[in-house]
């Protein structure tokens, strides 16, 4: 690792990539490349956060000698393609969720990262925000006993606009690989083993994509999940985690920074805090650096694996594919 530390580069110019050149600024430094299919959109980007390189050709980065890692923000179907140049390129990859459009994607880049010995993760700010720390701490001491039943909703009230890459399978539209991987990767960090049995429902928008989903998740120490997503129905990101002892309710749970518990039996409540939620994209930048240069891991790609098979797997049982997946 250089010893001026990480220099980074980032594909695409939304809101996630001015999220990222603002969290590497609260940590003290600064976005060293920017890359974008508009030049002049790149160039833009550069000159609001003091970005030193703009890529003519996006694809430089791939092979640029002065990068470490790339953050991948352009839309879930095309990240295998970008994350296949970038790894071979000897980068580290943080790629934004879902991470992948398949589990035969995610595959594929493990194995990848593996041979070219660079590390990869799914932007999944569950994993790195402190309360989950917190409550993981909390859970593994026993204090709540063992958990029994998870429940989560996310639901967003999208316009019916079949063009928007929410409801176009194009761009790999859909409530899954949008919102419910954020329900899905809260299960996985509270549910010990994984899921093996699931049960689904789903409604389909007019372009074919998954407006709608509810699903029933199990594992074999007897542990329940349901979910509830939608994408034209308005719900609060809100989970419970209920335990022998107590439960847990989550608001705002894809960056969540407190968490109100309750003990069974006395009923009493504390509110645990823990971060903000407007670092959310500091944690994960910070737990990525600290995967690179070798250090703790936190970036649970197993975690990460495990999900994206769930999704896979209801979308298949559906019938509901992408056309690059024909």
């Amino acid at each position: 690792m250089r010893e001026e530390g990480i220099k980074w580069a980032v594909l695409g110019t939304g809101v996630i990539a001015n999220e990222m050149a603002q969290a590497l600024q609260k940590s003290g430094k600064n976005l060293f490349a920017v890359g974008n299919r508009t030049y002049a959109k790149a160039v833009a980007f550069a000159e609001k956060y003091g970005v030193e390189k703009v890529y003519s050709d996006f694809n430089e980065m791939f092979t640029d000698p002065d990068i470490d890692a790339i953050y991948i923000t352009t839309p879930h179907n095309t990240h295998i393609g970008f994350m296949r140049k970038a790894i071979e390129g000897g980068k580290h990859v943080l790629a934004e969720k879902s991470i992948t459009l398949n589990s035969s994607e995610l595959n594929e880049a493990v194995e990848l990262a593996m041979k070219h010995n660079v590390i990869i993760g799914e932007a999944m700010t569950i994993y790195h925000m402190p309360v989950y720390k917190k409550l993981k701490d909390i859970l593994d001491s026993g204090a709540l006993g063992k958990v029994n039943l998870i429940t989560v909703n996310f639901g967003s009230f999208k316009e019916y606009d079949m063009s928007n890459r929410f409801f176009n399978r194009d761009l790999a539209g859909g409530a899954m690989l949008d919102i419910g991987v954020y329900a899905l990767s809260l299960i996985r960090w509270f549910m010990k083993p994984d899921p093996e049995s699931m049960l689904t429902d789903v409604n389909f928008a007019p372009t074919g994509v998954d407006e709608q989903v509810t699903m029933l998740l199990s594992n074999y120490e007897g542990q329940m999940a349901t979910v509830a997503l939608s994408l034209h129905s308005k719900q609060p990101k809100r989970a419970m985690i209920s335990c022998e002892k107590g439960y847990i309710e989550i608001m705002e749970y894809p960056r969540a920074w407190e968490a109100k518990i309750t003990d069974a039996v006395s009923g009493e409540t504390r509110l645990l805090s823990s971060g903000e939620h407007t670092d959310a994209l500091k944690y994960e930048l910070e737990d990525f650096e600290a995967a690179v240069r070798n250090e703790e891991n936190h970036l649970h790609l197993d975690y990460t694996l495990d999900v994206m098979e769930l999704m896979t797997k209801a979308r298949y049982e559906w019938g509901m594919t992408y056309p690059e997946e024909a």
